[in-house]
């Protein structure tokens, strides 16, 4: 008896991504499906950056349709494709920038910028086009962090170039002005400053925009809210519990303008130390995961409080880049990867799809 299509999908729909935890018939990834005699072709299209879960998911899905009776040469073909998901009601999308996801946190100090960085480094590790926006016009980070120096050129006299480091593309108020200078400007002013190095920067064709927000709940967030495409967002916070009350008001604040919470992350979340490998909570215990359960959004994951992640981002080497295989690395790319699978999983932006209607007197 002759294989058939049918045949192939039933023997792929065992076969779980485990990143996602959906078979790969039922997620629709399955694709192209082609029988020629005995031989069999087909491609497996993940919505997420997986350069390091391309082998294993073709493994996976090689030895399911081997099992199929009959099956002769055989060419599965894996690989990510990046779409624009869905933003704010009656907000378009930008050009070149298919999903921005804004990092934020209630406070100050819980390592918000620290993790931004590493989660873009970790999104571009896996495969992905990705740029950072250092939107604490106040306190602007990232140069220092992503290890840049220098102004950002301007080809044309109206836009800039992304200045660039670690392959991913930045663009901050840090580079135009002196690190010593204090930003001494009112609400609106900042809010100009951000429209403009958010659309006036040559973003060229990225995946993701990760934006690096300044803590609090004011001015700048209110106006990436209204007028910025953003596809979800993500909060940092520690465990301790004054961290937590303002990390509350940061999500509700999301909420009541209609951008999804992606999920929260919880920095210094242990301490073991050095000398003598003791472990102990300093800011408290499980403070991250009792806000998921309160608020019904996912616990994204939590990162140690070392030495190491501090002096790392201090000397322009993030962690994802300085140690890329260490234990700490891999957690930032488990949490990037459960944010890139948040959001390809969310509607797809269809206004392209829209035609155009022009009102006209005649």
């Amino acid at each position: 008896m002759s294989m058939t299509t049918e045949d192939i999908k039933a023997a792929l729909s065992k076969v779980i991504d485990p990143n996602t935890g959906k078979d790969l018939v039922s997620s629709k990834s399955v694709k192209n499906i082609k029988i020629d005699g005995a031989d069999v072709s087909l491609d497996v299209e993940l919505g997420y950056p997986a350069k390091s879960q391309i082998e294993g998911i073709r493994a996976a899905a090689t030895a399911a349709v081997v099992a199929v009776a009959g099956t002769g040469k055989l060419s599965i073909n894996v690989y990510s494709k990046i779409v624009a998901h869905a933003v704010q009601r009656g907000i378009k999308l930008m050009p070149n920038v298919k999903n921005i996801i804004a990092v934020a946190s209630g406070k100050g100090g819980v390592g918000k910028s620290t993790t931004a960085v590493n989660l873009a480094l970790a999104l571009s590790a896996e495969g992905a086009s990705v740029g950072i926006l250092d939107a604490d016009i106040y306190g602007p980070s990232q140069p220092m962090m992503m290890g840049i120096s220098g102004k950002p050129e301007t080809k044309d006299g109206k836009t800039m170039e992304p200045l660039e480091n670690h392959g991913l593309q930045v663009s901050s108020i840090g580079f135009m002005i002196n690190p010593d200078e204090p930003m001494v400007w009112r609400g609106p002013i900042v809010t100009q400053a951000l429209q403009q190095l958010l659309e006036q920067t040559n973003w060229r064709d990225l995946d993701y925009l990760i934006v690096d927000m300044p803590p609090g709940t004011g001015d700048v967030q209110l106006t990436l809210s209204q007028k910025v495409p953003v596809t979800g967002a993500v909060i940092v916070t520690t465990p301790q519990d004054i961290a937590l009350l303002d990390a509350r008001k940061g999500l509700k604040m999301f909420e009541k303008v209609g951008i999804p919470i992606l999920g929260i992350v919880e920095n210094m979340s242990i301490h073991v130390c050095t000398n003598c490998g003791h472990a102990e909570h300093i800011f408290g215990e499980g403070g991250g995961q009792k806000m998921c359960d309160e608020y019904g959004v996912d616990f994204l994951g939590g990162l140690p409080l070392t030495m190491s992640i501090r002096q790392q981002a201090d000397s322009g080497t993030p962690t994802v880049v300085a140690d890329p295989e260490g234990k700490i690395a891999v957690i930032y790319k488990e949490i990037a990867r459960k944010i890139a699978i948040k959001v390809a999983e969310k509607a797809k932006d269809m206004t392209s799809k829209f035609p155009t209607i022009t009102v006209q007197n005649t």
